[in-house]
């Protein structure tokens, strides 16, 4: 699903469970087996989760 923004949101079903894999556009995974669950997680953002910062190496 491609969000207002153009952010890219992507929900997989675990084969074999009843669990569904989600990543949001700010790269922040979550699992539950309830779809309106994970929608409402992944729509929530900002809220709900924050953005995961990579730390940068030195540049120098």
């Amino acid at each position: 699903m491609t969000g207002r923004t153009g952010e890219i949101y992507r929900i997989d079903w675990l084969p074999g469970t009843d669990i569904l894999h989600g990543t949001c556009h700010c790269g922040r995974e979550h699992t539950a087996q309830d779809p309106v669950e994970m929608w409402e997680w992944m729509l929530a953002h900002p809220q709900g989760h924050e953005p995961r910062h990579e730390p940068r190496g030195n540049s120098s």
